[in-house]
């Protein structure tokens, strides 16, 4: 096992270092970050005008009649109805930080790169908003990236407009940026008459049906979500936050999903009936319970056969970032990093529970995950929410905190005998 973690260490960790230090995934990762909580305010409105709570329903329209979900309507028109347009904007204006250009400048010339690629309506008299949403969001991602980084480049040429003294910073800085601007602007619209008029298709219905659609469906199978929650732990195991190497991923395949049966649900549709089982919210509520690994699971089989006062005391401390699904300290406290002993639970248990979970979701005994969540919400209520107000999404949650601290026993008690084993030892040796 040594040498297989030696391997393991010299070959693979600076590779998963790298790619978790790499400036365009980080800009992902923090440009999805950044709208985070857009896309909580959209759902938590959609929740609201579907609660399945008839008394609440009722109260509602006879207070406020039957137009009161036309707030809610208007909250989504500004939330997910753009997911794509607001993702632009954070995700260039974060690696044009990352590169010390004019944050703002760049953002800007990006949004008006995805809208000059944007197909309009069938009438022509706007942009279609089905672009604007989830829809586009491989698309919008791209040009972000693509945008900022033609930006930058032209920004270093030096063809900027230099303003004379006493002029408004704000006006230097937009006659600055003025010139690699139009440039970029210049390039997208050449772009986009390739694709409508020569191609005779946009670019974003193109990648839609190449890639995005495709790589969807396949993110969201069973041994795609395994393969990443196993990645994920094994990266964390060895002291690299798996969670934000990976987020970029995650973040860019499952939350459309997640867009989709919000829309869905909205509109009516049951979350059983909704079409994606696999969700960001699935993840953080079913999986990441007290953090990766399951934190609260290794919690509740701690104080459950763990006799060695320092773990206990450790438990203790850590129990109350757990409930949030923080659990760096026993990551690094227990520690679980380089621990043999805990390594096969601490992998283990997320695959079991993306197991119990899938099934019990595409079985119908607990609805698809329909509301995003923010991550820190605690157990039981996390559940309940993101599956548009269903106790059985609570219950999953405690069926699989039950089954990850029994699979997180045994191990404990190994754990627990070699540290009071030590500790015999060590205090046996200050006698003599």
């Amino acid at each position: 096992m040594k040498k297989v973690f030696s391997v393991f260490e010299d070959k693979f960790l600076p590779v998963a270092g790298r790619i978790g230090s790499q400036r365009h995934l980080v800009a992902i990762r923090d440009g999805f970050a950044a709208i985070l909580p857009l896309i909580i305010i959209g759902s938590l409105a959609v929740l609201i005008n579907n609660l399945p709570i008839e008394p609440f329903q009722n109260f509602m329209v006879n207070v406020f009649g039957e137009s009161w979900k036309d707030l809610g309507g208007y909250i989504w028109n500004g939330t997910f109805a753009i997911i794509s347009l607001v993702v632009a904007i954070g995700v260039s204006y974060s690696l044009a930080r990352a590169y010390n250009v004019d944050a703002l400048a760049a953002s800007l010339v990006s949004v008006a790169s995805l809208i000059i690629l944007s197909p309009l309506t069938e009438d022509g008299s706007g942009i279609s908003l089905h672009w604007m949403s989830a829809s586009g969001l491989f698309v919008s991602l791209l040009v972000a990236v693509m945008a900022t980084e033609i930006f930058r480049k032209l920004s270093q040429l030096n063809l900027s407009i230099k303003m004379p003294d006493g002029v408004p910073e704000a006006v230097s800085r937009s006659f600055a940026s003025l010139i690699p601007a139009m440039i970029v602007l210049f390039i997208f619209g050449l772009l986009q008459v390739l694709f409508i008029d020569v191609i005779g298709t946009s670019l974003q219905d193109l990648i839609y049906k190449a890639i995005q659609a495709p790589f969807q469906n396949f993110a969201g199978t069973l041994p795609a979500v395994l393969g990443i929650e196993f990645t994920k732990s094994f990266l964390w195991f060895f002291g690299l936050h798996g969670s934000n190497i990976l987020e970029p991923i995650i973040e860019a395949v499952y939350i459309p999903g997640l867009l989709e049966n919000t829309k869905l649900f909205e509109q009516g549709v049951s979350a059983h009936d909704v079409p994606n089982i696999i969700t960001k919210p699935f993840l953080d509520v079913f999986v990441a319970m007290g953090g990766t690994g399951t934190g609260i699971s290794l919690l509740i089989a701690l104080f459950i056969t763990v006799k060695a006062k320092q773990v206990r005391s450790l438990g203790k401390m850590s129990a109350p970032a757990a409930l949030f699904n923080i659990n760096e300290p026993l990551i690094f406290g227990l520690p679980i990093v380089l621990n043999p002993i805990l390594f096969v639970p601490f992998i283990l248990v997320p695959l079991v529970n993306v197991t119990i979970a899938y099934f019990a979701t595409s079985l119908g005994f607990v609805p698809k995950t329909v509301v995003m969540v923010p991550w820190t919400t605690p157990p039981i209520i996390g559940g309940y929410l993101a599956t548009g107000g269903s106790i059985a999404g609570s219950i999953l949650q405690l069926v699989n905190l039950a089954v990850g601290a029994l699979l997180y026993l045994p191990f404990l008690k190994v754990l627990d005998r070699s540290m009071i084993k030590n500790v015999t030892n060590t205090s046996k040796k200050e006698a003599v």
